[in-house]
């Protein structure tokens, strides 16, 4: 596997070389535009609004729309004048206790692998930062792009994990949501016992994409010239909650008649590890999520 970034960990006067892999994998499968007739790939053209004419790669710039139909075009040289310098380093601000930071901010995973003859020098860096309890807030640029980063230990590895920065999440002010003064204690506490029999211990692998897999037997089964033979998931009917209780109720006594409501011993583990969870904070989650 051939890395995706070269560089080097940078914090203080420590500078560590590391290689950039992604920690995630897309299965999904990719599909094509076809012409319907003759099952020819469809091919895109780059074509003028004004002239309705076909524009070589050569003839296109690029524009920032600063008001609707008005644009400033921008010339390689502006693109340089503004580009930050490469320095091919994670730079590493602040180190911050996970906790503190709103989950909405992590993007995307990726492994850091220690460069060639780094390897004491990253499992010690990888070490201190587990010791600690907190993650380094970095700053990196790929792709001629600048991105703020969180690195922290998962296991023996590093982990950076792109971040948005704070005028990227939209403003919670902005939307309406319901309050909890409406809310009934009777209500809750039948929404806390729903809650509690659907608890279960973190399995990532028994979460898995059906869409896609049903996807595949189609693809495979036309392959073959075969119909396949699809699993039918009964959806819940769409309708008004007139009695938020009833509704309550019936989901409990349905999990009871499946075996699936915890007995008094396994209720008062399960809060217990509920509890531990809690305790463990932020970034337990992120981490297992990552895993």
């Amino acid at each position: 596997m051939r890395p995706m970034w070269k560089g080097a960990i940078a914090f203080g006067l420590v500078n560590i070389p590391v290689e950039l892999y992604s920690a995630t994998r897309d299965h999904r499968p990719r599909f094509r535009l076809l012409h319907a007739k003759d099952e020819s790939p469809v091919h895109y053209e780059r074509v003028c609004q004004a002239d309705g004419k076909p524009v070589a790669w050569e003839d296109l710039v690029k524009g920032y729309e600063y008001e609707k139909g008005q644009f400033v075009v921008l010339t390689k040289d502006d693109f340089k004048t503004a580009a930050l310098e490469k320095t091919k380093t994670i730079d590493i601000i602040d180190f911050v206790d996970p906790k503190e930071i709103d989950e909405r901010y992590f993007e995307t995973p990726y492994y850091l692998q220690a460069g060639k003859g780094a390897d004491r020098a990253y499992a010690l860096i990888r070490e201190a930062i587990r010791e600690s309890g907190k993650i380094g807030i970095a700053k990196i640029i790929l792709r001629d792009a600048q991105h703020l980063a969180a690195v922290e230990a998962i296991g023996d590895a590093l982990v950076l994990t792109m971040m948005r920065f704070a005028d990227e999440l939209a403003d919670l002010g902005d939307f309406t949501f319901p309050g909890a003064g409406e809310i009934r204690p009777a209500e809750l506490r039948m929404a806390r016992q729903l809650v509690e029999s659907l608890s279960a211990t973190w399995e990532p692998g028994k979460y898995t994409d059906e869409y896609r897999d049903n996807l595949m037997r189609v693809i495979k089964g036309k392959l073959k010239g075969k119909t396949p033979r699809l699993k039918e998931r009964e959806l819940p009917k769409q309708a008004e909650v007139v009695d938020l209780m009833a509704r309550l109720r019936a989901s409990l006594e349905g999990r009871s008649q499946k075996g699936a409501g915890p007995s008094n011993t396994a209720g008062r583990a399960r809060k217990a590890g509920a509890a531990k969870r809690s305790a463990s904070g932020r970034a337990t989650a992120r981490k297992r999520r990552v895993a």
